[in-house]
């Protein structure tokens, strides 16, 4: 987004937002099943705890649909307050606007790749923290930094833009720091200004490249694991291969007719190399060579 679009988002924040889309109920042949379905979470969850309640009382006609959707409001309004409250003293920010508190509680209903957005941020918020104080610079800065830096996507669906520049927006008009807000900003950059921009991408990319942090499809899934196996199955003298533990460990049997001890330890950093070299992968991936002979002989 340009910075005049940027303005043009800044302005749209500071006025009364603009109603989300409604929310469709999905009622199809699958038995006791009821899908709610709607871009915005909030909205998603006024309607579930409105269904539930109704569901509940057995009379479902207008007036008490009514009543049950602003008992529902209210219950997700004290819910999202709550729960950005809790991040805030989780991370240890201090100082930061209780509106700005609210707008973070809302992604406690909002998931990106199967990852809840909140714990997300609270998460890169302690790594940001951590990884300023390990090069000696501002804690604090890069701490709030981190914590903020997906606040944007609590209003995607009502401001348009990307998440960042909105987010950015957000946290200057609350009167968050310049410096804060900056890298806010660049933290999906590929051209970054400060300290705090590299600290916040370097967190972030942590907390989402962690095994089991996002959901992945059973293709990509299956993918991976058989290009880990395929790598290793082009070398000389393997016998079979075995990619365990989602990914994170491949186990290489080895014909010990055409593999030696010695070789078997050069095998495994040969495998290594070309893993890192032609594949890419989240975290750590541990290459085991198993050479193993066996000497059977039947008495009768």
């Amino acid at each position: 987004m340009s910075r005049g679009a940027s303005s043009v988002a800044r302005g749209a924040i500071s006025e009364r937002l603009k109603p989300p889309p409604g929310v469709d109920l999905l009622v199809d042949d699958t038995p006791d099943t009821v899908a709610i379905s709607c871009f915005d979470p909030i909205r998603r969850e006024v309607a579930r705890v409105a269904l539930v309640r109704l569901i509940k009382d057995g009379r479902i006609q207008p007036a008490r649909i009514e009543d049950a959707v602003k008992k529902a409001q209210k219950e997700v309004d004290i819910a999202v307050r709550k729960a950005g409250e809790d991040a805030v003293l989780d991370v240890g920010i201090r100082g930061l606007h209780p509106e700005l508190t609210k707008i973070m509680g809302r992604l406690k209903y909002r998931y990106s790749y199967g990852e809840n957005v909140l714990q997300h941020c609270i998460e890169v918020g302690h790594f940001s923290g951590m990884l300023a104080s390990q090069i000696g610079d501002d804690a604090q800065v890069a701490k709030t930094a981190g914590f903020l830096h997906d606040i944007g996507k609590a209003l995607t669906h009502e401001v348009e833009g990307p998440h960042a520049e909105i987010g950015a927006d957000i946290a200057a008009q609350y009167g968050i720091r310049e410096n804060i807000v900056v890298a806010i900003r660049e933290h999906h950059d590929r051209e970054m200004t400060t300290h705090a921009s590299f600290i916040v991408a370097a967190s972030d990319a942590m907390s989402a490249a962690r095994p089991g942090a996002r959901n992945d499809s059973n293709e990509n899934y299956l993918k991976r694991l058989n290009e880990l196996e395929s790598v290793a199955k082009g070398f000389n003298g393997v016998r079979r291969v075995f990619a365990i533990q989602a990914g994170r460990e491949v186990r290489v049997l080895v014909d010990p007719e055409k593999i030696n001890d010695a070789e078997a330890s050069y095998l495994s950093n040969d495998i290594a190399k070309a893993i890192e070299k032609r594949l890419q992968y989240p975290g750590l991936i541990k290459v085991v060579v198993i050479r193993e002979s066996r000497a059977e002989a039947v008495a009768s």
